[in-house]
């Protein structure tokens, strides 16, 4: 009887474990494609992410006032001090990492994407070792070199290679790097109360509309203005599937984060870590079968070389792990880096499997 309990236990959280991975598959590689649809007719990312932006804080307010309701518990409110100084910069590099991001949508193909922002791990251990959130060693020196070689082998006489693009998304993916430790330094600050991601998304979501708003007033702002489709509309039928559309992708985007926060918290940062590089593979065949995207076999190798560096930095974090016996903050950074929703919470062992669990005060 009990060796009959184990097995349906263990066929249960396989199962569970498969549907939060492919939920979290379906609102990543949906909002990719999903976006790189939108801008083309769309021709405005940043004030789509804006109101991206906009839709997560709503949300995000609405589920933080459900989990109060429901634990009757008041929820965490920075003062304006903590808020500006401690905040902000994260805020800022966040809103520029995903602003960025969506805009090179505009001139580049999501396979390109895709494998250019897998790169972000590079950029994310280098300003690690700089703020010596990590410790030099010769295995994370390996790990650059195989992304670093994966992107330049993938990037090589590409076909549909676009340089203004290839820029402005590695941007976005070296201030990543940026956003990613200044993210995993701010919710280390156990006093500022930000171990839950609802409540992180909903302090920066503000800041980060704010810190984007100056780019997108001048590079979109005179368009927008004068754009049929927004402000100068004459079919109010156009207006509303226009902001149906652009309401549909912050709904996305909040998915995701919700999605990545179950699949971690019923499973581990690994699970997610792993699932990540199968989901870049994922998305590169759809966009190679979908869209038509030419990939070549000089392309593909580059992508090995890439996937095979983050594959060891994965391995590296498990070895790690496994190696504390006590329970300590995270110290690495995950490898998954289009995370829209900040996820990087202090982390507990269990006893009996050692898995890492947030620690979060409720659910989403």
């Amino acid at each position: 009887m009990g060796r009959w309990a184990l097995d349906v236990a263990f066929v249960w959280k396989a199962v569970l474990t498969l549907g939060l991975v492919l939920l979290y598959y379906s609102f990543s590689i949906g909002i990719t494609f999903y976006n790189k649809w939108l801008t083309k007719s769309f021709h405005f990312p940043l004030f789509m992410t804006m109101l991206h932006l906009a839709v997560i804080f709503l949300f995000s307010a609405l589920s933080r006032a459900l989990v109060q309701c429901s634990s009757h518990r008041a929820r965490v409110v920075l003062s304006w001090t903590d808020y500006l100084r401690r905040v902000a910069p994260t805020a800022l590099a966040t809103a520029l990492d995903v602003g960025l991001s969506n805009w090179s949508f505009l001139y580049i193909t999501v396979s390109l994407y895709t494998m250019t922002k897998s790169s972000a791990v590079l950029f994310i251990l280098i300003f690690s070792l700089i703020f010596k959130l990590e410790e030099l060693r010769a295995a994370l020196v390996l790990v650059v070199l195989l992304i670093a070689g994966g992107l330049f082998m993938f990037t090589y006489k590409s076909t549909q290679f676009n340089m203004e693009g290839f820029a402005l998304v590695l941007g976005a993916s070296f201030i990543g790097g940026i956003r990613w430790t200044l993210t995993q330094m701010l919710l280390q600050k156990a006093e500022l109360g930000l171990q839950n991601p609802i409540d992180t998304m909903f302090h920066l979501q503000p800041l980060m509309f704010l810190g984007l708003f100056p780019l997108f007033a001048i590079f979109e702002g005179l368009h927008l203005s004068t754009s049929e489709k927004i402000f100068r509309f004459q079919d109010t039928g156009l207006l509303l599937r226009v902001l149906g559309s652009l309401f549909l992708g912050g709904i996305l985007a909040f998915g995701l984060g919700f999605s990545e926060f179950l699949l971690v918290s019923r499973t581990s940062s690994l699970t997610l870590s792993i699932a990540g590089i199968f989901k870049e593979v994922c998305t590169l065949l759809l966009a190679a079968h979908l869209l038509g995207d030419q990939i070549s076999l000089l392309n593909w190798l580059g992508f090995a070389l890439c996937l095979s560096g983050i594959s060891l930095h994965v391995a590296l974090k498990a070895l790690h792990s496994r190696g504390d016996s006590s329970p300590k903050p995270l110290k690495g950074l995950g490898s998954s880096p289009d995370l829209e929703l900040l996820l990087r919470n202090s982390q507990q062992e269990e006893d009996d499997n050692e898995e890492e669990y947030f620690v979060a005060q409720g659910q989403q």
